[in-house]
């Protein structure tokens, strides 16, 4: 067990200062009040225990997202996966999708995906909650320093954006930003839209939070009635789950992308080749990705890292259904582990519904890894995940979330968001954990 490992299960120190993490989310008077909300609209948010993983894990995350990047940019993959994709994702326009999150579980061998998402929530969230964790003790100084910086955070998302944009508008000016989603204040994240408009704002760009029925296509343009009179919408970041736009509500946005005079990220098109899950049916085809030109070490990388996974179909359903208790179920166009099962919880009739869908994929199953934290007086052990947000194969902030149950959920009891901490792999000594609070 590493010094990683060892922490996570025996410190249950709470490094989050409160009063420090209203300074990181009211950065803006716009913002003011913000923590007060969350603390009675999502009391299980944000952890006040960190998570530490150890530096050879870490790297295996970045080496895992890089190669995933590289078996997706091949062009035999992406006619395999795009054939099997709604038309609008054929459409290739040049931004290559903001915020994307691989979720990984940590086993003995280092991490497995468990999936990958397009419109990950959370990243503003996480930065300035990582930003508000101190060291428990001077042992840990320096790795708790060694967060994220605020303003480096912000230019480095800044700069994503802006990429976005120059890839399908060159030098064109950048004006006004929408951040978009079906009745945004009801979203469980509504709070992060106001800290994303207030980010495009504090970089000299009109910015608002709408909903996606209330766009209007007109004159060849896409216009929201919370922008100035004659400002048309120029770039949309994107949050709907209606992936392929094919919901009638969402026909201006439609219209507006496929006559390219908006700028959506993410789009369609990076939904279909990253985080449709039949894709991770491919990445764990190492056959196949030998015979499409994948590189020995990014094979090699991704046979580590990408539990097998297979359709569900009616032919392989006895096998299926024998070998439930080593599998996960998940349908293949999912988000938010909505309708996944864990095959030991599924019921005949739950199966049935399944085989009848005709849309699931089975997944090894991958136990996830557990951290030790403090609920009321009691000393418990969460399970977590890493997220890592990603862009164009480069990480840009890795976060955890802690839970109990089937799935992540925000709504366990010392649970929720928690940064990670990153530690050396082979130390010389092991400090001893600390075990109380």
């Amino acid at each position: 067990m590493n010094l990683a490992d060892s922490l996570n299960l025996a410190c249950a120190c709470q490094t989050l200062e409160p009063g420090r993490l209203r300074e990181q989310l009211e950065h803006s008077p716009a913002l003011a009040g913000l923590t007060a909300q969350l603390a009675t609209s999502h009391p299980h948010l944000f952890a006040s225990t960190a998570v530490f993983l150890d530096q050879r894990t870490c790297a295996a995350i970045g080496q895992a997202v890089a190669s995933i990047e590289r078996a997706i940019a091949l062009p035999a993959y992406q006619d395999h996966t795009l054939a099997q994709s709604p038309a609008i994702a054929q459409q290739a326009f040049g931004p290559t999708g903001v915020f994307m999150g691989c979720d990984f579980h940590i086993d003995a061998d280092g991490p497995r995906l468990i999936e990958i998402n397009t419109n990950a929530g959370g990243a503003l969230l996480n930065a300035a909650l990582a930003r508000a964790h101190r060291a428990c003790c001077a042992t840990m100084d320096a790795k708790f320093a060694s967060g994220p910086d605020a303003r480096a955070s912000d230019e480095t998302f800044m700069d994503m954006f802006r990429n976005e944009w120059q890839l399908q508008r060159g030098g064109a000016p950048l004006r006004s930003v929408l951040i978009v989603d079906d009745q945004p204040e009801a979203q469980f994240l509504a709070p992060e839209f106001a800290l994303a408009r207030e980010l495009f704002r504090a970089h000299g760009l009109r910015a608002e939070v709408a909903d996606a029925s209330t766009l209007v296509w007109r004159d060849g343009a896409l216009w929201h009635p919370a922008l100035p009179a004659g400002t048309p919408v120029d770039m949309v970041y994107n949050r709907l789950t209606d992936f392929d736009l094919s919901e009638a509500r969402h026909a201006a946005l439609r219209q507006a992308y496929l006559g390219k005079a908006v700028v959506l990220t993410p789009h369609p098109r990076a939904h279909a080749l990253f985080a449709d899950k039949r894709n991770l049916i491919t990445l764990s085809n190492d056959a196949l990705l030998a015979r499409w030109g994948l590189s020995a070490t990014d094979r090699q990388r991704l046979h580590r890292v990408v539990p097998n996974t297979q359709a569900v179909t009616p032919d392989r359903a006895d096998a299926l259904w024998a070998q439930r208790r080593g599998l996960f179920f998940k349908p293949a166009r999912g988000y938010g582990a909505k309708a996944a099962y864990r095959g030991d919880k599924l019921t005949r009739g739950v199966w049935q519904h399944i085989l009848a869908d005709g849309g699931f994929v089975a997944q090894a199953l991958v136990p996830p890894s557990e951290r030790l934290v403090l609920v009321g007086d009691e000393l418990k052990r969460l399970k977590l995940d890493i997220r890592a947000y990603t862009y164009q194969g480069h990480i840009q902030l890795l976060a955890a979330r802690l839970y109990a149950g089937q799935a992540t959920n925000m709504r366990t009891n010392s649970g929720g968001f928690s940064p990670v901490i990153v530690l050396p792999a082979l130390p010389d000594t092991l400090p001893e954990p600390c075990l109380t609070p």
